[in-house]
């Protein structure tokens, strides 16, 4: 059985905002990631495009996948010792950054860059993400949505290819 892609994506929006991470904050990740290097360059042009991200079945499984494990790890559901690693967010375990790459990979290589580089510096939403406050598990989220916000600004990139995206020169 296929599900169908209507269906996937209205979930992983839900789930999205359900876990307190809106369209705006993702845009303004986009934003802050494009600005230097499109001029003319908008929130809603940030937001449209990572609507056109959202659209996607890989982006769909991977959001759908990653929140249902941080709800597992808040609910304590997941077998040790993995419970005890993603509840914590190890800086080693890894795992949270392939599954986000699933998501980088749909618009080329320059995603790579945008999200290794959101990723470090963790601006706007992403910073209230990986904050530890014993309750809430975003192991997974964080990276997700910084994984959008890299693909979207790849997409916005790729329109716009008139001067260099490399963030890392």
């Amino acid at each position: 059985m296929v599900i169908e892609t209507k269906s996937l994506e209205e979930k992983a929006r839900e789930l999205l905002f359900s876990r307190g991470v809106t369209m705006k904050d993702m845009g303004e990740l986009v934003f802050f990631l494009q600005k230097d290097y499109i001029e003319d360059i908008t929130l809603e042009k940030c937001i449209e495009s990572v609507d056109a991200v959202l659209t996607k079945r890989e982006v769909h499984n991977t959001i759908i996948t990653g929140i249902q494990l941080d709800i597992l790890a808040e609910k304590g559901e997941m077998i040790a010792p993995l419970q005890e690693i993603v509840a914590e967010d190890e800086g080693l375990y890894g795992i949270d950054e392939i599954l986000a790459l699933s998501i980088v990979n749909v618009y080329g290589s320059i995603g790579f860059t945008n999200y290794g580089y959101i990723d470090k510096v963790k601006p706007g939403i992403l910073k209230k993400l990986n904050e530890h406050n014993g309750k809430d598990v975003h192991t997974f989220l964080d990276d997700i949505v910084g994984a959008i916000a890299a693909a979207a600004a790849s997409r916005l990139a790729h329109a716009n290819p008139g001067k260099s995206h490399t963030i890392l020169q």
